[in-house]
C-alpha cells in the first residue's frame, strides 16, 4: 500500500516539473513612436512558445506600410528548473502616408496581440541629425544633353555601429550606370553630431532624350544598438536590422543640337595636344619619327572619345598604333584620355606639312559647339646622310678660264670632224647589233643571280643580326651603289613586288611596338632577283672602238 502511494507522489510530481509547452500570449511593440513617412522603423512580434515562422501573417500590413526584411529568432531559458522558450519577428515596416496609423493584432493560432496606434509625421518634420541612419544624395547636374556625363553622388551617415550591410545602386532605364572609383568611408559633423559617412559615386550618361527617373539608391543591413535585457543590470550590443531609402530624382534629358556637326562629343572642356620627339628642325629619310597625340576631355566616358583622324602627305608613311583609352580623378572631377601613337617615315625629302587637326565638341554650359586643334606642323626631310656617305663621288675639276680664244677654235674643228666619224662608225654597228638582236633574243631586264662586293657583305651582316634598322639602312646604301644615284626605300620597293614586300614588312618591324619574327632570308632572295639597271643591258658601240 505505501509504495502505491509513493508510484503516485511520483508521478504528480513529475507532472508539475515537466508543464506542456503552449502559446498563451503574443506582444507586439515598435523601436519608435512616433515615425517618419517612408523612412523604416522595426516592428518586434514576441511569442511565448516554440512556434513555426510561417505561421505569423504579415499581409495585413501591406495596407499602410511598405513591409521590408523580417528576421526570426529563438530563445529557451531555464530558471530553477523552470523551462519558458520565445520565438520573436523582427519586421521592417515604412508608413507610406502621415497621420495616426493602426498597427493590427498579430495573430497565430488563434492568440492575437494588441493593435498600435502609430503617429507617423513627415520628413520636413523630422531633423535628419535625430535619426541614427539616413541617406543622402546629390546630382552634378538638373539638366543635361544625351551623352553627356552626369555625377550622382551617395551618403550614407551611420550615427550606430554597422554589422553588417548592402548599399544598393541606383534603378534606372535609358541610361549607363558605373560606379567611378572606391567607395570613400569617413567621419562628418551634422549640426554638432559625429556621423560614420560611406560616400559612393556613380556616373550616369543617358542615352536618349526625354526625363530620366533616378530611383534613389537603398541601404539594408544590421547594426549595433545597446539594450539591457528584461530583468537584468547589465547593458548588452544587440543586433537591428534597418533600411533607408533616398528619395527619387529626375532629369531633364536634351536631344543633340540640330546645330551641331561633326562626331558627338559633350563635355565640359576639351584639349589636344601631341608629344613631339625632338625640336630639330631637319629629319633624313628612313628615319622614324614618333608622333603622340593626347586628347583630353572634362566629365566625359572614356568610351565617348571619338577616334582621330590623322592625315598626312602621300610621302610620309604612317605606322600608328592601338589608340589608348583611360579615365582618371582630377580636382573631384572626371577626365577621360585618348592617347594616338603613331611612327612617320619620310620616304622623300622636301619640306611637309603635317594637317591640322580639329575635334568638334558640345559645351553644356555655353550651349554651343567649340572646336579643339592641335595646329598645323611642317617638317623638313633631308636625304640619308648615312647612305650618301657610302656612294662614290665624283669630282670635277674645272680648269682656269682664258680672256683669248687661243687654240680653242681649232680643237673645236677637230672634235666636230671627229664627232662625224664616230657617228658614222657607231651607225655601222648598231645595224650589226640589232641583226644580231633578231637571230638572238634576250631580256632587257636580267637579275643579279650573283651578288659580290662590301655593300652586300654589310647587308648579309644586318640579316644576320636581325637589326631591321641596320638591313634597312644597308639595303638602301647596297642599291644606291648599285645603280649609281641615290635611292630611297620607296624607289627601291618599286622595283620588284619581293623588294615592296620584303621592305614593308621590315619597315613595320621596325617602327611599331608589336614585336613579329621576319625571315631575313626573303630579303637577301629579294635583292639577287632585283632587276639591274638598264645601263647595263645597252653594249655602247662605242666600246668595239676602244683598242683592247
Amino acid at each position: 500500500m505505501l509504495i502505491r502511494q509513493l508510484f503516485l507522489l511520483a508521478l504528480i510530481m513529475l507532472t508539475v516539473s515537466f508543464p506542456s509547452y503552449a502559446l498563451t500570449s503574443i506582444e507586439a511593440s515598435v523601436d519608435r513612436n512616433p515615425a517618419v513617412e517612408g523612412q523604416y522603423l522595426v516592428l518586434t512580434v514576441e511569442a511565448d512558445d516554440d512556434v513555426s515562422t510561417s505561421k505569423l501573417d504579415t499581409s495585413s500590413l501591406l495596407k499602410d506600410f511598405i513591409v521590408g526584411r523580417t528576421s526570426v529568432s529563438r530563445n529557451t531559458q531555464i530558471i530553477n528548473f523552470d523551462a519558458s522558450k520565445k520565438t520573436t519577428w523582427q519586421i521592417l515596416i515604412a508608413p507610406l502616408h502621415s497621420g495616426n496609423v493602426q498597427i493590427p493584432a498579430m495573430t497565430i493560432d488563434g492568440i492575437s496581440s494588441a493593435p498600435i496606434t502609430l503617429t507617423v509625421v513627415t520628413p520636413d518634420s523630422q531633423p535628419e541629425q535625430m535619426e541614427t541612419l539616413f541617406i543622402r544624395t546629390s546630382i552634378s547636374v538638373d539638366e543635361a544633353y544625351v551623352g553627356q556625363m552626369i555625377t550622382y553622388k551617395v551618403k550614407l551617415y551611420l550615427a550606430v555601429d554597422l554589422q553588417r550591410g548592402i548599399l544598393s545602386a541606383p534603378s534606372l532605364d535609358g541610361a549607363q550606370l558605373k560606379q567611378l572609383g572606391e567607395d570613400i568611408d569617413k567621419t562628418e559633423i551634422l549640426n554638432g553630431k559625429r556621423y560614420r559617412v560611406i560616400e559612393r559615386t556613380y556616373s550616369i550618361i543617358a542615352d536618349q532624350p526625354g526625363e530620366l527617373t533616378i530611383d534613389g539608391t537603398s541601404f539594408s543591413g544590421d547594426v549595433l544598438v545597446q539594450s539591457s535585457r528584461r530583468g537584468g543590470m547589465f547593458a548588452f550590443n544587440e543586433s537591428k536590422p534597418m533600411q533607408a531609402r533616398a528619395a527619387k530624382s529626375v532629369i531633364q534629358i536634351n536631344p543633340i543640337p540640330t546645330e551641331y556637326h561633326g562626331e558627338w562629343l559633350v563635355s565640359d572642356l576639351v584639349v589636344i595636344n601631341e608629344d613631339w620627339p625632338s625640336e630639330d628642325k631637319e629629319y633624313e629619310v628612313g628615319s622614324p619619327i614618333t608622333r603622340t597625340i593626347n586628347l583630353l576631355a572634362s566629365n566625359t566616358d572614356e568610351t565617348s572619345l571619338p577616334e582621330l583622324n590623322i592625315q598626312v602627305p602621300a610621302e610620309l608613311k604612317t605606322y600608328p598604333e592601338k589608340a589608348q583609352r583611360k579615365a582618371f580623378l582630377r580636382e573631384q572631377q572626371i577626365v577621360s584620355q585618348l592617347t594616338q601613337t603613331l611612327a612617320i617615315v619620310p620616304t622623300k625629302a622636301g619640306t611637309f606639312t603635317l594637317p591640322e587637326i580639329r575635334v568638334p565638341w558640345w559645351n553644356p554650359h555655353t550651349r554651343r559647339q567649340e572646336v579643339a586643334s592641335l595646329p598645323a606642323r611642317t617638317i623638313n626631310v633631308i636625304d640619308n646622310q648615312s647612305v650618301e656617305s657610302e656612294l662614290p663621288t665624283l669630282n670635277l675639276e674645272t680648269s682656269p678660264s682664258s680672256t683669248t680664244s687661243g687654240i680653242w677654235p681649232w680643237l673645236t674643228l677637230l672634235f666636230a670632224c671627229l664627232w662625224l666619224v664616230t657617228l658614222v662608225l657607231w651607225r655601222k654597228s648598231a645595224a650589226k647589233v640589232n641583226a644580231a638582236t633578231l637571230s638572238t633574243p634576250h631580256s632587257t631586264s636580267t637579275k643579279v643571280d650573283k651578288v659580290s662586293g662590301a655593300e652586300f657583305q654589310k647587308l648579309e651582316a644586318a640579316c644576320r643580326e636581325k637589326d631591321t634598322g641596320k638591313v634597312l639602312s644597308a639595303l638602301q646604301v647596297f642599291c644606291s651603289k648599285t645603280y649609281g644615284k641615290t635611292m630611297t626605300l620607296n624607289e627601291i620597293a618599286g622595283l620588284s613586288t619581293p623588294l615592296n614586300q620584303v621592305i614593308s614588312e621590315l619597315q613595320v618591324s621596325a617602327f611599331s611596338r608589336t614585336i613579329s619574327e621576319l625571315n631575313y632570308d626573303l630579303v637577301l632572295s629579294a635583292v639577287k632577283s632585283m632587276p639591274t639597271a638598264k645601263a647595263e643591258h645597252n653594249l655602247s658601240p662605242l666600246a668595239k672602238l676602244n683598242p683592247s
